[in-house]
């Protein structure tokens, strides 16, 4: 449950995030208008002569904008989820940086994890592998490797939770890579196995609410969906407890409604 204070940040972060984005959408629309009004060239991938040739100037540009909203908005999920659990938690901290000798046993392993993963999808339990980097972690010898991490939490018992914080439906290459930096957190911070946990996360769920309806096809294969990723509501509700998913739900629906004019106004007559 998100309380009254957390509940004011997130809203007015999220307030401040709809207005800066949309002035920011709406001007490179702006822009490329003009370019195109002026005779210059617009270097942007954006010939559809189908498209303009059935939708009207205004459908099409509402729907441009949706598309680079939806792509910026995951950015919100970052702090609303630093801000969720810096209330709930001893430490909560976005864009989390460590390092820390590795030996080479450990990363030749990842790697051997990553590229068997690239081959044939996700072959083990996700904590079987954690267990395994753990092991040869402790071995002297290797090099630093350097981590970032998009949340860091730390909890008043002691336990260390790391999150890549993606989209819902990651390519490949995105689910070969997070893998890669999970394991390396694993292998840096060995000594605080078992009370250390790395995760997937996504801010929702595209098929629906329970975790059993995802179907991304990447995802799926190149992740154990079980234990690596938290989704949607067991995300949110790891990091604020029980209810805080809806409740952070509630807030972009109140901040939806009271903006709602201003985008109306901003997207129908801004032209």
């Amino acid at each position: 449950m998100i309380d009254t204070k957390t509940r004011a940040k997130i809203k007015g972060y999220v307030e401040g995030f709809l207005q800066h984005t949309v002035e920011q959408i709406l001007s490179r629309q702006r822009d490329r208008q003009a370019k195109l009004q002026t005779g210059r060239k617009d270097t942007s991938p954006a010939h559809k002569p189908f498209h303009r040739a059935l939708l009207p100037e205004g459908i099409r540009r509402i729907s441009e904008f949706e598309r680079s909203f939806s792509t910026a908005l995951g950015s919100t999920f970052e702090e609303a989820g630093k801000l969720i659990a810096a209330a709930t938690h001893q430490t909560a901290i976005r864009g989390h940086k460590i390092s820390g000798r590795v030996s080479a046993k450990a990363i030749g392993l990842i790697e051997a994890i990553v590229e068997s993963n690239k081959q044939n999808g996700s072959t083990k339990p996700y904590l079987e592998f954690v267990r395994q980097v753990v092991d040869a972690a402790a071995e002297d010898g290797g090099e630093i490797r350097p981590v970032t991490s998009d949340l860091y939490v730390k909890t008043h018992s002691g336990e260390e939770w790391y999150f890549e914080i993606k989209s819902p439906m990651p390519n490949k290459g995105q689910c070969l890579e997070a893998t890669s930096r999970l394991l390396h957190i694993c292998a840096i911070r060995h000594e605080q196995y078992p009370k250390l946990r790395t995760h997937f996360a996504m801010g929702y769920n595209p098929y629906g609410e329970d975790k059993s309806d995802y179907k991304w096809s990447f995802a799926v294969r190149h992740m154990d969906m079980k234990n690596q990723v938290v989704i949607g509501r067991e995300f949110w509700d790891l990091l604020g407890g029980e209810d805080t998913y809806d409740d952070l739900l509630s807030i972009y629906n109140e901040v939806g409604r009271e903006k709602a004019k201003y985008l109306l106004d901003k997207l129908m007559l801004n032209y």
